[in-house]
């Protein structure tokens, strides 16, 4: 199950992260299938990490974004002219 990074854009966090947890599993299996010699298709290693890549990625930009609104509204809110009398 290939997935592209615009279908994950559109997630939730929480199911990224169950995604995230079914392909380290689907990953492990695989790489135990490998090594015991039962795996018919090893490009499919290739297939999971590369989604597991994508779905780390997007919630590193969400990390990133969120950062940077954070930044942005500090900065704003600190900027504002204070009135003495």
């Amino acid at each position: 199950m290939a997935t592209r990074a615009s279908d994950l854009r559109s997630l939730d966090d929480d199911v990224l992260i169950d995604r995230l947890g079914d392909s380290k599993q689907e990953l492990f299996n695989l790489r135990f299938q490998f090594v015991t010699g039962r795996l018919e298709n090893s490009a499919e290693l290739t297939r999971v990490k590369r989604d597991i890549a994508r779905i780390n990625t997007v919630l590193r930009e969400r990390e990133i974004a969120a950062a940077e609104a954070m930044s942005v509204a500090n900065t704003a809110s600190s900027t504002t002219p204070s009135e003495e009398s």
